[in-house]
């Protein structure tokens, strides 16, 4: 009996173990997203984003703090919301979800080197960048699909 325990936990670890490097081998990195046409049609994660984390994201002051340049009146409670980039109110009607994904993932290659928005999944090096970030992204790859499921309910009222 302990044998067939041991081996269907065996078993489940090996089926887990898949499972999870499937999930993981759909994650595309930073270094391989393409941006065409000012679009990533992709999903980063080949999973839909969560909304609801991803509003979190949105408002967080240690990750993507979007509120700090973009007014919203879905987070009008929120602190400190910012006027240097347009308001995202009705952003869902102005972008399609490929759109949108290549905006989070480098905003220069879409408005412009000029743009102060700055890239949420690009890996930054060198001058600027405190060691213990360099190498890595602002948010990961299912961060910004969270974000983008939350910008696409900011539609116009």
């Amino acid at each position: 009996m302990v044998g067939h325990i041991h081996t269907a936990g065996f078993c489940l670890a090996i089926f887990l173990g898949a499972v999870t490097a499937t999930a993981n081998a759909a994650t595309i990195e930073p270094q391989d997203v393409v941006i065409r046409d000012a679009e990533v049609e992709a999903s980063l994660t080949g999973s839909p984003g969560d909304p609801v984390e991803g509003s979190k994201w949105f408002k967080s002051r240690k990750l993507g703090n979007c509120l700090a340049c973009h007014g919203n009146r879905d987070q009008i409670g929120e602190p400190f919301h910012g006027d240097i980039g347009p308001p995202l109110d009705g952003v869902a009607d102005r972008y399609s979800e490929g759109e949108l994904r290549a905006i989070l993932v480098n905003a220069k290659s879409v408005f412009g080197p000029e743009t102060i928005m700055p890239g949420f999944y690009r890996v930054f090096d060198g001058q600027r960048v405190r060691k213990e970030f360099q190498g890595k992204p602002v948010l990961t790859a299912t961060q910004v699909e969270d974000v983008i499921a939350y910008l696409k309910t900011l539609k116009e009222e």
